[in-house]
């Protein structure tokens, strides 16, 4: 025998009693409706002092925030967030100045032994400070320190830990510390020295960060390994150098990888010489019959400090000439340290993909220009960046950590903070190409695309 619906409903209740149940669906329906918030109270509408944003509720993921902008302003709900789980300890200060080379290596010292002194409950941080490179050899990177606003914009840096992790002290000086002594003693670790690596690779991520913090702990705390800290007798500690790329950056989670990066945004001298260069090239390239300004980012890497097993000059402008061809570009903006290459690059675009090249040295004019020529070399590096961060299409090098770092910086146009990790050694996101050696995870450098914030 069939039933149908009604004949099965009538069969389970009676007709007289469904009215109130479905109006109560209806009403439960309705008021769940009018009180979701505004779906369209998303990040663009948050004010961007790091004091207004908090986490987002569901319906105010709209992340809007183009975090690939060197402006965005810093989003630090998941710097609190991490502060929030850390285990404090009174007097252990971390000193953050073993910092030298490029752009992509400094930020990432610094960052790494942020990271490490967070997962250590440091309650105590020495603003860092920067080597600067000798400029008449370029593989010196051990001349006199700099302050944190050669590079970077202090304050930024400064409302980002006082606003989100206020558990921290900042000191401009060691000498600041309290009970630091008139001769202090630093000392030098290696965080790798904490995990419980058995028998990984020499150069190896700290597979289990997460672990350091106990770890270091315990050891901090063992009388044979000195006196305990306290907030009377700190204890100091430095990280060894050349520890870089050692941090998972996606253990943390997609939102913490993706802001990050931002507590070292760029100084306000460097972004606005970059503008004023981004504007002049579109302007250039639509002069050169480019449509909207459109133009193409070059990262020629064939100074005289670039190592020998790098991709050499014909392996690089022939794999960057291919993508201008491929996608048809009359304008390229080129950033390099070597003068005869950049003319040689030149001359090659125009005769093999019919494209116009230029450098920030041709488009800034008058007291941009000379501002320009008193930077130092790596701080001219750091115009050229916000340049390619905004080009229609950028080309690098791997393992370049300048073009690295570039790359996964425009990456997170794709997600914004939830931005899911760069497809390395493919044509990945559409934004950008690195040509190189993608066969060998260490002997090819790929590491740094798994220890890098952007």
């Amino acid at each position: 025998m069939a039933y149908g619906h009604q004949t099965l409903l009538s069969g389970l209740m009676p007709r007289r009693n469904i009215l109130l149940p479905a109006l109560c669906i209806v009403l439960l329906i309705a008021v769940w409706t009018f009180r979701l918030p505004n779906p369209s109270l998303g990040w663009f509408n948050a004010p961007s002092s790091a004091t207004s944003l908090g986490p987002p509720s569901p319906a105010q993921r709209g992340n809007e925030i183009d975090l690939s902008d060197p402006e965005a302003p810093f989003i630090g709900w998941p710097l609190q967030r991490l502060c929030s789980e850390t285990t404090w300890v009174d007097g252990l200060v971390y000193i953050c100045d073993n910092n030298s080379g490029g752009i992509g290596n400094i930020r990432n010292y610094i960052q790494l032994c942020l990271r490490y002194g967070l997962e250590a409950g440091a309650t105590g941080l020495v603003i860092p400070k920067i080597r600067k490179r000798n400029e008449n050899d370029l593989s010196d990177l051990f001349t006199e320190f700099l302050p944190f606003s050669y590079m970077f914009d202090e304050k930024r840096f400064r409302d980002a830990f006082n606003v989100n992790c206020p558990q921290i002290t900042l000191y401009d000086e060691v000498a600041d510390i309290p009970g630091a002594g008139e001769k202090p003693n630093i000392e030098e670790i290696n965080p790798k020295d904490y995990g419980n690596r058995e028998d990984c690779h020499w150069q190896d991520q700290n597979r289990h960060t997460d672990r350091f913090g106990d770890t270091f702990r315990k050891w901090l705390h063992d009388g044979k390994n000195g006196a305990a800290p306290s907030a009377t007798q700190p204890r100091l500690i430095r990280f060894k150098w050349g520890i870089l790329f050692d941090w998972q950056v996606y253990r943390d989670g997609p939102e913490f990888f993706a802001t990050f990066g931002s507590i070292l945004k760029f100084n306000d001298q460097l972004i606005r010489l970059g503008k004023a260069t981004r504007k002049s090239m579109q302007a250039f390239a639509r002069s050169a019959g480019a449509k909207n300004g459109r133009f193409l980012g070059v990262h020629l890497r064939t100074e005289s400090d670039a190592l020998g097993f790098w991709p050499a000059y014909d392996m690089q402008s022939e794999a960057y000439l291919k993508q201008a061809r491929k996608r048809g570009f009359e304008a390229a903006y080129l950033a390099t340290g070597n003068a005869s290459e950049a003319q040689k690059f030149s001359d090659g675009a125009i005769e093999m993909a019919q494209m116009k090249v230029v450098t920030k040295a041709d488009l800034l004019k008058g007291k941009d220009l000379e501002e320009l020529e008193s930077l130092t070399w790596d701080q001219q590096g750091l115009v050229d960046c916000v340049v390619l961060l905004g080009s229609d299409f950028f080309v690098g090098t791997m393992p370049s950590s300048f073009s690295v770092y570039t790359a996964m910086k425009r990456h997170l146009r794709t997600g914004g903070l939830y931005t899911r990790p760069y497809k390395v050694g493919t044509e990945g996101d559409g934004l950008s190409y690195l040509v190189g050696n993608y066969e060998k995870y260490w002997a090819g450098w790929l590491f740094m695309w798994d220890g890098m914030w952007p």
